[in-house]
């Protein structure tokens, strides 16, 4: 009957049934006649199984059909849908009698196999990659193509590459089948600058002072050296929305970006933006009335609210004294509730009512019921047990609820040092305002607290060595339990830190422990430290180490430091007891007028502080720290009984005439020069000269002092992610007795990174950058710096953070400082300073501490005769501290 596997082409249009005949030959069929689908062959390129094929299709053996008709015309529609083929075409291959066999032939797209990314630096391609969906496997089409292109050139062009051009070019994978590599090709060009930033319809305010209240977006100055006029689309959209701010912080309700323009200069290669505000009326607040509260009174709440009749209308205010959403602590009218229960509460600012230049406002306020608080958990702790997170919530079941004990909650468990603070997550469950309960659970996310320091370095004249281990969550009471240890049993909030350090010339052991919760009910952290220092005389100039001149210290200290709970739980009271032996064996220096004897320095410490820091303490962006100290001995001269101004008149203190010479207690003998009379005969020892070195060994056996320390530290948020701390410090060294004099130890060392090194002679090493170490502590006649007795110290650092992430907190730097030290009080004078500034970077790593570098310029010479040029450059490297 019919030519088998006669082909007829059918080109189905999507809205239509038109046919396509081949052109070598005709079969004749009725247009519109109704077949039974007898088979369809799946042709072309394909990978797809042919039943999978014809499934997709909707097509089925058997099912009636027309030619041309609806049901060949749905096929089409559905293998298009799909995204996976370029080419679909029906053929008919044969017809008998009411039946018909048809041919499906298609094209599978290619799918892609590899991808490269030219144009950019190699770390950002992997980013438009999987933004992209670029994955292999993926099916290149030219929608993929388009969308891929469109995509990158929008988002250079937000980041200110307003040029930018993508080429996208794909080539057959010779060895995958029907695959294609993808090669995009990237030129963003320059960054385009703002030659000009134009306003229209503005009285008010003048373009300068408008230009000014955008931010980030800034037309071309060379003067200006911080803000570049580099155009960023999402920068400029967050500027048009400030300049409204402006105006309705000043009372422009009704003021708007009428429209706004940002043209290409070809000639100049920059952009020129144009915008055109209405500014509208100023307006003043009326009459403010307060509906529903019944908890606190109006007059209360309008204190609190702090707007008063009269007032120039600020929009943006009022919001603020209402909900101010950039402070979690804020002190507004929603916290006012929030912190005393009133989870529920609604608060908002309607107006109801404007008579020429004057609004009237209703606070509406919806109280709800009081809401307590119902079940605290705590989740992500795979280490720290629970009990000591428990310990530190704020929120207790049952207790009423307070935003500000969630707020502190979060501060409390970022400051334990466990947790990453950025990723601190508190969410409400079963809020359950009928019952007036909600549940609360912590999200943590655990990082590592043990540090491990291992260094080399070269100071002081040789090499140094330190290896230092700290465990800052260790768990004693698992010591000698073998299942704890994984490598170390962990996970009750304890510290133990193990530091070793030595060179040619000395070396240095400490161990540390501190329990914060002693006893576990109540915060008291015990503490307690051991520490043994050895050092040799070395001649700095030759690196000749002397081992038979030795200075031995030994120290011991045990403290408690409890948590107020007046004036406020951010007050901690310390106190510590600590004992010092220091033993010199021939070590003469011009710290000690002795170089054989020792002394003891047994010292009580007193101490109030309050920190309210938050939340991260590496990068704390609120709060303050203050704290205030009193170190003190026992007053020795009031109860020994010596007569410490007449010592040099003792007989028992004088040099010994052993008719050669004067001779020392050790026999050392002294220049007889010295004490020859006016007969050329050497003096007797009633006129000879004191004993000095036998004196100060007297003097210093107990030492007998008093030392007062003030720290002031503050953190404030300038703008986004800057965050300025103010830092304030002051340190003094008294006697209680003026004829024993003030001890050798204890004293203040200023300058340069604020790293003691190995010196543990109770001295108090403070850093101030742009200078070298300890530079800038008084010298004495012979140019020795034997410490100062009175210090200060100021300071602004401008600091933001590049990443705050578990792995890495890294943060940049810029600081202004001043400081000196004073060889008594008499010499003290706040406003004589040796100042500096410069830059650096701090990087924190949980398993190595803080580590950074700055680089300082001292604007002052040091203090010493003969230097009158400015100290100049300065590079600093920080380790394991903050300044």
């Amino acid at each position: 009957m019919l030519n088998s596997y006669t082909k007829i082409l059918l080109g189905i249009l999507f809205l239509g049934s038109i046919f396509k005949v081949n052109a070598q030959d005709r079969i004749p069929f009725d247009q519109g006649t109704q077949y039974i689908l007898a088979d369809v062959d799946v042709t072309g390129k394909i990978s797809f199984n042919k039943q999978t094929v014809v499934t997709f299709a909707g097509l089925e053996k058997g099912q009636t059909i027309t030619v041309p008709g609806e049901e060949i015309s749905n096929a089409i529609k559905k293998l298009g849908k799909l995204g996976l083929f370029s080419d679909i075409d029906f053929y008919v291959n044969r017809i008998s009698n009411d039946s018909i066999w048809l041919e499906l032939n298609i094209n599978e797209l290619p799918k892609l196999s590899e991808v490269k990314i030219v144009g950019i630096k190699e770390s950002k391609t992997e980013q438009l990659i999987k933004d992209n969906s670029l994955t292999k496997g993926k099916v290149v089409n030219e929608n993929l193509i388009t969308t891929t292109k469109n995509y990158i050139e929008n988002k250079y062009k937000k980041d200110g590459y307003f040029n930018t051009k993508v080429n996208i070019a794909t080539f057959p994978d010779t060895l995958a089948g029907n695959n294609v590599k993808m090669l995009v090709s990237i030129d963003r060009g320059k960054k385009l600058k703002i030659s000009s930033i134009d306003f229209t319809g503005n009285e008010k305010f003048s373009d300068a002072k408008l230009r000014s209240f955008m931010k980030n977006t800034k037309q071309r100055n060379v003067i200006r050296v911080f803000k570049k006029s580099k155009f960023i689309r999402d920068n400029y959209k967050e500027d048009l929305v400030k300049i409204v701010d402006k105006y309705k912080e000043k009372g422009y309700r009704d003021a708007r970006i009428v429209s706004d323009s940002v043209a290409y200069d070809k000639k100049k290669d920059m952009l020129a933006i144009k915008i055109n505000v209405e500014e509208g009326r100023k307006y003043y607040f009326g009459n403010i009335k307060f509906l529903g509260n019944t908890v606190y009174p109006d007059a209360a709440l309008q204190r609190l609210l702090g707007i008063k009749k009269g007032d120039v209308y600020n929009g943006v205010e009022l919001q603020k004294r209402i909900a101010d959403k950039t402070k979690p602590d804020a002190e507004d009218l929603t916290n006012l509730y929030q912190n005393n229960g009133y989870l529920f509460s609604n608060i908002n600012a309607v107006e109801v009512k404007t008579e020429n230049d004057t609004i009237d406002f209703e606070i509406r306020v919806i109280e709800g019921p009081i809401a307590y608080f119902n079940k605290i958990t705590v989740v992500g702790n795979d280490k720290t047990h629970d009990r000591v997170i428990y310990r530190e919530l704020r929120t207790k079941p049952g207790q009423k609820y307070s935003k500000e004990d969630v707020v502190r909650t979060i501060r409390e468990i970022g400051q334990m040092g466990f947790f990453d603070p950025e990723a601190i997550d508190p969410k409400f469950k079963n809020v359950d305002a009928a019952a007036g309960t909600v549940d609360i659970e912590y999200n943590l996310v655990e990082k590592g607290s043990s540090q491990i320091e291992l260094q080399g370095g070269y100071g002081g004249g040789g090499f140094i060595g330190t290896l230092g281990l700290s465990f800052n969550n260790f768990s004693m009471r698992n010591l000698f339990n073998k299942d704890a240890y994984r490598p170390l049993p962990m996970g009750d909030g304890q510290k133990v830190a193990l530091r070793l350090q030595g060179s040619s010339y000395f070396q240095t052991y400490s161990l540390q422990f501190s329990e914060p919760w002693f006893g576990g009910k109540k915060p008291v952290q015990f503490s307690t430290s051991l520490s043994y220092s050895k050092q040799f005389l070395n001649n700095f100039n030759t690196n000749d180490v002397d081992r038979s001149k030795s200075f031995n210290i030994l120290t011991l200290s045990v403290g408690l430091a409890k948590r107020l709970t007046v004036p406020d739980d951010s007050f901690v009271f310390s106190n510590s007891l600590s004992f010092q032996y220091y033993d010199l064996n021939n070590y003469n220096t011009g710290l000690f007028t002795f170089g054989d004897g020792s002394s003891r320095n047994f010292a009580y410490t007193i101490g109030l502080s309050r920190n309210n820091k938050g939340v991260n303490p590496i990068f704390p962006t609120y709060g303050s720290e203050f704290s205030i100290s009193a170190k003190f001995t026992p007053p020795y001269s009031l109860i020994n009984g010596v007569d410490y101004a007449n010592l040099e008149n003792l007989p028992e203190y004088k040099l010994k005439n052993k008719g050669s010479g004067y001779f020392d207690d050790n026999d050392n003998f002294v220049n007889p020069g010295d004490f020859i009379d006016e007969d050329g005969n050497l003096s007797d020892a009633t006129n000879a000269a004191p004993d000095q070195s036998k004196i100060d060994q007297k003097k210093f056996n107990w030492l007998e002092y008093y030392k007062i320390k003030f720290k002031a530290d503050w953190f404030t948020k300038i703008y986004g992610k800057l965050v300025l701390r103010s830092l304030g410090e002051f340190g003094f060294l008294g006697a209680y007795n003026q004829d024993r004099g003030l001890v050798p130890f204890e004293r203040f060392f200023l300058g340069g990174d604020g790293l003691a090194n190995f010196s543990l002679d109770g001295r108090e090493v403070i850093g101030l950058r742009g200078y070298p170490n300890q530079s800038l502590t008084p010298t004495d006649s012979q140019g020795a710096q034997n410490g100062a007795t009175v210090y200060n110290k100021f300071s602004l650092e401008l600091r933001y953070p590049l990443t705050l992430k578990a792995a890495a907190s890294i943060y940049a730097l810029t600081f202004l400082e001043a400081g000196a030290a004073y060889d008594s009080f008499k010499e003290y004078n706040p406003f004589v300073l040796q100042r500096s500034a410069g830059f650096g970077l701090r990087v924190f790593m949980p398993a190595f501490g803080l580590l950074g570098i700055d680089f300082g310029y001292g604007f002052d010479p040091r203090p010493l005769p003969g230097l009158t040029k400015p100290n100049g450059w300065e590079t600093h490297f920080i380790i394991g501290q903050q300044f």
